[in-house]
């Protein structure tokens, strides 16, 4: 008995890790057994526990749960706190690329649309969120006696210059409406006066810092005025008939003018000089506009042809598409331009060909007896800057907003603007925000000296009559002057249009 009892007790170590490890399950069994004989015999302490908590602490826990607790050393614990910590950084860097990468996209976008600008292709959709305003929501400012010629807005759009055939200029504070400041009508012969034009103010310009304004009469003058005080600074002389049209080229002082005397002349105003003359009009020159490059473009009146002026080269290109006088025009960008005329057409152009890219033909309809239908003449465009976006007026009741098609190809009308009376001149602000129109009883436009008509009667015979080519032998001032017509219900007016913008809905399925 003794031997086998010691034989026993040496086979007990034998079984080695094995048997420590079935001593140490045997132990956890126990313990767990003692703990449930506590928590049953807890009295008080346990009854506080809630019942869901009780049952999760009194459900017996699985072998393989308390292995995979036993499993995880203190050397794994720091490798899964140390992959949690690294995945952590790796989002954070996504996410920061991401922004990058958004970043990046608009200075793209941006780069793009320089690179486009100054291409002149650069051709922004803005016509489609434009929403037609209420003729409630339309601001009119009255201060001028007569009929109103020409405005510019400043590049800031905080006031607006207007001048009118009574031969005064008046600002306009955009925000309130009211005048700032007054330029009266010089008298002929007057010394030591005020210095003012004398005669009907046709067109204007403002310099693209808002430092200098220039203004043209049928005094064959050009006026030069600091645009913040409106003091006058100098005149040009130089033209021999009254001056039609004025730009400056943007970013510089340079001055750009024509007139009724066919021809084109540069100016530098900074320096107050005199730069070149240009020619190759066959007819008095109706307006001019220009942007930034070293170039301008003219509307030729009855000759016919818009021109595009490369003032380096004193070279010209001559395009050909209306069939009537070509009164107004203005660029779109660098490449495009836009024009209208006394048939009633509108025309899109491209630098690239000679003929219209897109022509509109009785833009405005038709006016006048039946069988002795007239379309009304187009007597002023605009067009936001680098968009899609184009104005015109006329004498039909209301201003037109169009939709330039891809590549300027096609003009889709988007909605009228009830105004009354001559639709003299319209310019977009600098955000886009709002149009201003400049409203007359009469047409700007004055007539050559050498027109000559029949009579004076104002009908549809005599206009009828000058849009054929009949003319006669008496000489007609009224005529000249743009009298032949006028609406006396209209008012001679500035009219300040908001343009609200509508975001367009996505297509369906995008």
């Amino acid at each position: 008995m003794s031997a086998t009892a010691g034989a026993r007790k040496r086979g007990k170590p034998a079984s080695g890790a094995g048997a420590g490890a079935g001593a140490g399950k045997r132990r956890r069994k126990v313990d767990s057994a003692g703990d449930r004989g506590k928590s049953k015999g807890g009295g008080k302490m346990n009854e506080e526990i809630s019942s869901d908590s009780e049952s999760e602490s009194l459900a017996p826990r699985k072998p393989e749960e308390e292995e995979e607790e036993l499993e995880e050393t203190a050397q794994e614990k720091k490798l899964r706190l140390a992959k949690l910590y690294l995945e952590q950084l790796r989002q954070q860097e996504d996410e920061k690329a991401e922004a990058r990468a958004f970043e990046e996209d608009q200075v793209a976008g941006r780069l793009k649309e320089d690179v486009l600008e100054q291409k002149g292709r650069l051709q922004k959709s803005v016509a489609k969120e434009i929403q037609a305003p209420a003729s409630a929501d339309i601001r009119v400012l009255r201060g001028h006696q007569l009929s109103i010629t020409c405005l510019v807005i400043t590049p800031d759009d905080s006031a607006i210059f207007s001048a009118a055939k009574d031969c005064t200029i008046i600002k306009w504070s955009m925000e309130s409406g009211r005048k700032l400041h007054v330029i009266p009508r010089a008298k002929k012969g007057a010394e030591g006066k005020p210095p003012g034009h004398s005669s009907h103010v046709l067109c204007m310009a403002i310099s693209s810092d808002g430092k200098y304004l220039a203004s043209g009469d049928r005094s064959k003058l050009i006026l030069i005025w600091e645009a913040q005080s409106c003091q006058h600074l100098y005149t040009f002389t130089g033209h021999r008939d009254a001056v039609s049209g004025l730009a400056f080229r943007r970013g510089t002082h340079q001055l750009y003018s024509t007139s009724h005397d066919r021809s084109v002349k540069v100016w530098n105003v900074a320096e107050n000089s005199y730069v070149e003359t240009l020619f190759g009009h066959q007819d008095a020159v109706a307006a001019l506009d220009a942007l930034s490059r070293e170039c301008c473009v003219t509307a030729g009146g009855r000759d016919g042809t818009v021109r595009v002026w490369k003032i380096p080269e004193e070279s010209q290109l001559v395009f050909y598409g209306h069939q009537g006088s070509i009164d107004c025009i203005h660029l779109i960008n660098e490449e495009h331009m836009v024009s209208g005329a006394d048939d009633g057409s509108v025309a899109l152009w491209g630098l690239s060909k000679k003929r219209p890219l897109a022509l509109q033909r009785e833009a405005h309809g038709l006016r006048g007896e039946p069988g002795l239908e007239q379309p009304f003449w187009i007597s002023s465009v605009a067009a936001l800057l680098n968009t899609d976006l184009v104005a015109t007026g006329s004498h039909s009741s209301c201003v037109r907003l169009w939709q330039c098609g891809e590549g300027f190809r096609q003009l889709d009308l988007l909605c009228d603007i009830p105004l009354v009376g001559f639709i003299n001149s319209l310019k977009f602000s600098s955000s886009g925000d709002f149009l201003v129109a400049g409203v007359g009883q009469e047409h700007r436009y004055v007539w050559p000296s050498r027109v000559q008509v029949r009579w004076c009667r104002l009908d549809s015979w005599v206009e009828m009559g000058w849009r054929l080519g009949r003319v006669s032998t008496a000489s007609c001032a009224v005529c000249r002057l743009g009298r032949w017509w006028r609406i006396k219900e209209a008012r001679n007016s500035v009219c300040i249009i908001p343009l609200r913008r509508v975001p367009v809905p996505p297509a369906a399925g995008s």
